[in-house]
């Protein structure tokens, strides 16, 4: 598990097209979301957090939407499901499949969602949810683009970490 001012672990994941995505781009910032296709809350924040991404690109900041449940048992997080969501909804951003769960127990990935900033080094430097109400859209990811903001404009993000709230991510037995 990852600290704030830790170095986020390597990864190469597949995306929903089978292209490998991995950390370090040049991007200056890049936010690491943990969701699913399932969980009430990961489907609550997905709109404010694809808006974030559309809003950020253009400032250099790179998201990375990870899904790292165990599909036996949740199909509807399979790859295959995967896939046809992005088809249907076109993101925005790569959904990224860690089948190994390797991914998500080196970051300490709690739920989904569970919303990873790093700056340009690749150091943790948010933590936690989009903001403090998955059932109210007027909040607008108010934490994260917090957080994006103050890196972006060189300062520290504040708060630095909060408390991610989501299913359980769905590990497998």
């Amino acid at each position: 598990m990852i600290s704030i001012g830790d170095t986020a672990p390597a990864f190469d994941l597949p995306d929903t097209e089978g292209e490998r995505r991995a950390l370090g781009d040049g991007a200056t910032t890049t936010v690491v979301v943990f969701t699913c296709n399932h969980c009430p809350y990961a489907l609550a924040w997905h709109d404010r957090i694809l808006s974030v991404a559309r809003d950020y690109a253009q400032r250099g900041v790179r998201f990375l939407a990870i899904n790292s449940n165990d599909a036996e048992r949740y199909p509807a997080d399979s790859y295959d499901a995967m896939r046809e969501r992005v088809r249907k909804e076109q993101w925005p951003v790569p959904y990224l499949h860690d089948e190994s769960q390797d991914v998500a127990r080196s970051f300490g990935a709690k739920v989904t969602p569970d919303v990873f900033v790093l700056d340009a080094g690749g150091r943790l430097r948010y933590r936690g949810a989009p903001d403090s109400d998955y059932d109210d859209p007027s909040q607008d990811a108010a934490w994260l683009r917090g957080a994006l903001d103050a890196l972006l404009g060189g300062g520290d993000p504040s708060p630095a970490e909060t408390e991610p709230i989501g299913c359980s991510v769905k590990w497998k037995s």
